[in-house]
C-alpha cells in the first residue's frame, strides 16, 4: 500500500505533547485550543461545560462583523439544538438518495471531462468552487441556475466584493430567496423552512435565516479544499492513484484518510459559563476554548504514525466532522462528493500533473497552519 512517510506539517505537536493546551489570540482575544484527541472529544460531547449557544462565538475568530443573526442549529445547546436539527435534517439526508447520487456522479462526470480537455486547469476557483456550488443546488433542491450567483461569491461566502462584504450580500439574497418562498412556496429548503414550525409555532425570519446562512457558510470553503486537497495529493503522489484503481473498494477508507488529514476547518469555539479547568489551566467564565479538530486529528494518542498519510487507515476516529451532538449535517454529503470524484479518477485519469501551486497559510499568532491551496493549477492526462 503506498503511503507518503513525508511527514505531515503539525504546528501543534510540541504543545499537544506538552500540555494538551495551546493559547493564541485571536482578533485581541486569548483563547485556549484543546489540542489532545480524548480532550477534544469529551469536550464536544459536554455541552454543559462548553457551551454553543452563544451566537456569532462558535466560529474562530467571531463573526458579529460579518452576519446579523444566530446560525442555526450550531449555536445551540441540547435541547434546542436537538429539535432545530430535526427541522433541517432530512435535507441534508438527500444526499444518499439514488436521485442526488445520480446527480452529483453526472456532475462530476460533466466537470472531469471537462477537465481532460483541457491542457490545463486551476483546480479552486475553475473546478472544485464549480462543484461545490452546482451540488448544493441539488442537495437544498433548488434550480441549478442558482450556482452560477454562488459561484460569483468565490470561496469565501462572507468576503464578497473587494473584502468589503459583511455578509450583506448573503443576507440579502436569503431574504429575497424566503420572500420567493413564501409567494410561491416550492419544494426547496427555502420553502420547507417557510412552512417548518419549532415547538409548534412557525420559524421566525431570523430563524430561517440563521439556518440558510450556516448552510451556505458551513459546507463552501471546507468543500472546495478537501476536493482541491485530495486531488493535489494524487497529483503529488501518482502512485496512490494506481492504488486505489487497482481496487476501487479502497476508496472509502482512503476518503476518511483525506478528510483527516486535509481537515479544512482548524477549530470552532466553545465558551465556559463558569471558571473551568482544562489541562491545569483556567478558563474564566464567559471566555472561550476552541476544540481543535486539527490538532486532533494528528494526535498519536489515536492514531499510529499519525503524520503519515496511509490510504488503507482503519480504524480511523478522525474528527473532521466534528463530534457528538453537532456532528456535521453535511457529513454524507462531502462524502459523496470526495467518493465519486475519486472513483471517477480512478476510471478515466491516468495521470494528474501538478503545474503550479501556491499553498493556503494559516498565519495566527504561535501556528501556521497549511490549509489547502490559493492556487492550484494541473493538468489532467486521460486512460
Amino acid at each position: 500500500m503506498p503511503g507518503d512517510t513525508s511527514p505531515l506539517p503539525d504546528p501543534f505537536r510540541e504543545a499537544r505533547n506538552r500540555s494538551g493546551v495551546l493559547e493564541c489570540p485571536f482578533h485581541g482575544e486569548k483563547i485556549h485550543m484543546l489540542l489532545r484527541h480524548e480532550d477534544v472529544r469529551q469536550a464536544a460531547k459536554d455541552w454543559q461545560t462548553f457551551s454553543s449557544d452563544v451566537p456569532f462565538r462558535v466560529p474562530i475568530p467571531s463573526e458579529e462583523d460579518v452576519r446579523s443573526m444566530r446560525q442555526l442549529p450550531i449555536e445551540t445547546n441540547p435541547p434546542e439544538h436537538t429539535d432545530y436539527r430535526a427541522i433541517v435534517e432530512p435535507f441534508f439526508q438527500r444526499a444518499k438518495e439514488p436521485a442526488m447520487i445520480a446527480q452529483v456522479e453526472a456532475l462530476l462526470g460533466k466537470k472531469l471531462a471537462d477537465a481532460l480537455g483541457r491542457p490545463s486547469i486551476e483546480l479552486v476557483h475553475g473546478f472544485a468552487l464549480p462543484v461545490q456550488s452546482h451540488a448544493l443546488t441539488y442537495l437544498l433542491n433548488v434550480p441549478e441556475s442558482e450556482a452560477e450567483t454562488w459561484i460569483g461569491w468565490g470561496i469565501h461566502v462572507f468576503r464578497v466584493t473587494g473584502g468589503l462584504k459583511k455578509g450583506i450580500a448573503l443576507e440579502d439574497y436569503l431574504h429575497a430567496q424566503f420572500d420567493r418562498a413564501v409567494a410561491d412556496p416550492g419544494e426547496d429548503f427555502f420553502s420547507a423552512l417557510t412552512q417548518a414550525t419549532y415547538r409548534g409555532r412557525p420559524l421566525t425570519r431570523e430563524e430561517m435565516m440563521g439556518f440558510a446562512n450556516l448552510a451556505f457558510a458551513g459546507g463552501r470553503d471546507t468543500i472546495i479544499h478537501t476536493i482541491t486537497c485530495a486531488l493535489g495529493y494524487l497529483g503529488q503522489h501518482p502512485e496512490a492513484l494506481e492504488y486505489l484503481r487497482e481496487d476501487p473498494k479502497r476508496i472509502t477508507l482512503a476518503s476518511e484518510e483525506f478528510f483527516r488529514v486535509f481537515m479544512p476547518l482548524t477549530h470552532i469555539g466553545r465558551v465556559c459559563p463558569v471558571d473551568t479547568g482544562v489541562n491545569g489551566v483556567t478558563v474564566k467564565a464567559g471566555e472561550r476554548i476552541s476544540l481543535c479538530w486539527a490538532s486532533a486529528n494528528l494526535d498519536e494518542r489515536a492514531f499510529p504514525s499519525p503524520d503519515e498519510v496511509r490510504l488503507d487507515r482503519k480504524p480511523n476516529p478522525h474528527l473532521s466532522f466534528g463530534f457528538g451532538a453537532h456532528l456535521c449535517l453535511g457529513a454524507p454529503h462531502a462524502r459523496l462528493i470526495l467518493r465519486t470524484l475519486l472513483r471517477l479518477c480512478c476510471e478515466r485519469v491516468k495521470r494528474i500533473t501538478v503545474l503550479e501551486a501556491e499553498e493556503r497559510i494559516e498565519h495566527e499568532a504561535v501556528y501556521d497552519r497549511p490549509l489547502g491551496y490559493e492556487v492550484l493549477k494541473v493538468a489532467f492526462t486521460p486512460l
